[in-house]
């Protein structure tokens, strides 16, 4: 299908404003950059998203929703082109409180043949006006609070079920650090007026977004007039540093007593890619571009008084 040239070209600003590296796909399906060739064993951290490179195919908790059988009614978008899900991890109220409002205000958003989706613009600003409140955010190697933390999850999935759904992402921006919900190079960050996470509908048909938060799981589908092809992800870690511990006294704590404040993180490069396959049995790779990790320390704090230690 030829896509208009001023669609290629926003296409491709937007993917080099993020900086993004692509690399071309060698002759085993796998894709190679000049100058770093070199693959890390990463079994341990790809373990624990088993499953999580391909679309959600459960039941969803909207699909019996008058208000969605309504809107995929009149915009002839039956066909789930994809699903997706992601459970949260101990998340904070502020945090949960933000997904919940964000999903709410992106179920039924219709996006028309040829427009470009901009989350920013969909469900920001992130303010208290908006009906945001404060929840964790990243911030370099550090874990702060702003107000609307927690509205990447909404970015996350949102980079999920459209790279499941073969549709073109305009901008995504990785994390400063990995996030426990989805692999590493799967996920997506926002700021408002700074970072967006951007998509164009090139199906053809409008297609139709709904998301909802039930209990500490978040899950996002989007609809259409057409089965996409089989997408699944790729991911090869090119890069690992290991974390550091620090130690803060805490005269709170009783001599001796430590307490973990912050897990460390590792930091890493993950260049990732999909495959596609189509009805026909023909399957073709695309790029996905790099993404860097920062490592972040383990905080632990200490009692005072010194502890003898074997």
């Amino acid at each position: 299908m030829k896509r208009h040239p001023l669609i290629i070209l926003l296409m491709i600003t937007g993917l080099l404003s993020l900086g993004l590296v692509y690399g071309q796909p060698a002759g085993n399906g796998s894709l190679t950059t000049p100058g770093v060739e070199t693959e890390v064993k990463a079994d341990d951290i790809y373990n624990q998203f088993k499953g999580m490179d391909k679309p959600y195919q459960g039941s969803l908790p909207w699909e019996e929703n008058t208000k969605f059988k309504a809107t995929i009614a009149k915009y002839n978008a039956k066909i789930c082109m994809a699903a997706y899900k992601a459970t949260l991890h101990d998340p904070l109220p502020g945090e949960e409180y933000n997904i919940a409002l964000a999903a709410d205000l992106l179920a039924g958003k219709v996006v028309q043949p040829g427009e470009i989706f901009s989350q920013n613009n969909t469900i920001g600003p992130y303010t208290e006006q908006r009906g945001y409140r404060a929840g964790p955010t990243y911030a370099g190697t550090q874990v702060t609070t702003t107000i609307g933390g927690g509205v990447c999850k909404i970015a996350s999935l949102l980079y999920n079920v459209v790279t499941f759904s073969n549709m073109p992402v305009v901008m995504r921006s990785a994390h400063s650090m990995t996030v426990p919900y989805v692999p590493p190079g799967q996920d997506a960050t926002v700021y408002y007026g700074v970072k967006d996470f951007r998509f164009l509908n090139d199906t053809g048909q409008p297609v139709v977004i709904w998301a909802q938060k039930v209990g500490h799981t978040l899950y996002m589908a989007l609809y259409g007039s057409k089965v996409p092809p089989t997408v699944t992800w790729h991911h090869q870690v090119l890069k690992r540093t290991k974390y550091w511990t620090e130690y803060r006294q805490n005269y709170s704590l009783a001599p001796g007593e430590e307490r973990v404040v912050m897990p460390g993180m590792e930091g890493l490069i993950v260049r990732s890619w999909v495959t596609i396959k189509n009805p026909d049995g023909q399957v073709s790779t695309v790029p996905k571009g790099l993404s860097c990790y920062n490592a972040s320390p383990c905080i632990i704090e200490r009692g005072p008084g010194k502890v003898n230690r074997q």
